[in-house]
């Protein structure tokens, strides 16, 4: 089976205060400061991914990232508008359409911990499942969105505004939060994209200083369409919370920093 993997990194990083670049290309290894150094983020993410044809999904500041991955073999899509994850992944749809795999990961440009002997076995879960999530059990549930299941099966993630509402012994039991990093069998990738682009969620965003209804799309409605008809979803548990930890502030960025220089890898 031929893999392919798609990196998500056309986000601003607006709580990344003080830095205007692609938080993508942020430092593992910083020098004059926590914002400049070497070894970037995405470098460790495209490092540790499995061999296979590579797609970047980019906007903020997408000259930059591909500039300094100009020698990576990767293929650039621009995602026009920032409307979800879910647009993300149609902004990569001749990729997805064209591109000569079998399986495909979809994986956040701003994780970059996320283990190779991971990423590997999501794509071997797939065997038995059209889609794997990756899950982790957190310390503390946050905000994170969490996993809904039916014995071995995922229903749906619902994220924290909704399932903050559950009763209480309802929201104890929902104990497994959503990664955000996903494997996926082609045929029904391609079978369930055109449903995501047909059913846009209409949130209320400020623009420009006013609000205004805009259309986004949820990579994790595709758990729900294919559940709904059939299909079988699971998960798998990541080493721990580190490993999937989102570099989306200066105190995430500094602990990454922290962990890449303690486990020394270089």
């Amino acid at each position: 089976m031929k893999t392919a993997s798609v990196i998500l990194a056309a986000g601003r990083g607006s709580r990344m205060k003080g830095y205007n670049g692609n938080k993508t290309l942020l430092p593992l290894l910083p020098e004059k400061s926590f914002y400049e150094g070497h070894h970037p983020i995405l470098f460790h993410i495209l490092a540790n991914l499995p061999p296979g044809i590579k797609a970047v999904v980019v906007n903020h500041k997408k000259d930059d990232v591909i500039k300094a991955t100009r020698d990576l073999d990767l293929t650039y899509h621009e995602q026009p508008e920032l409307n979800g994850t879910g647009g993300a992944l149609l902004a990569a749809l001749t990729f997805l359409e064209t591109g000569d795999y079998d399986r495909l990961i979809v994986t956040m440009g701003d994780v970059p911990f996320v283990k190779r002997k991971t990423y590997m076995e999501l794509v071997r879960c797939l065997k038995d499942h059209a889609l794997i999530v990756l899950g982790f059990r957190p310390k503390s549930r946050k905000q994170y969105g969490v996993i809904e299941t039916d014995g071995n099966q995922v229903k749906k993630i619902t994220e924290w505004k909704y399932w903050k509402k559950y009763p209480e012994k309802r929201q104890q039991e929902l104990q497994i939060c959503n990664s955000g990093v996903y494997a996926a069998k082609k045929e029904a990738l391609l079978r369930y994209l055109p449903v995501l682009a047909s059913k846009p969620h209409l949130v209320e965003k400020e623009v420009n200083g006013r609000l205004s209804s805009v259309k986004e799309y949820f990579i994790t409605d595709l758990i729900e369409y294919m559940h709904g008809d059939g299909l079988s979803v699971g998960y798998i548990l990541a080493e721990d919370e580190e490993e999937v930890m989102g570099i989306d502030d200066l105190a995430a960025l500094t602990r990454a920093q922290e962990i890449y220089e303690s486990e020394n890898i270089l």
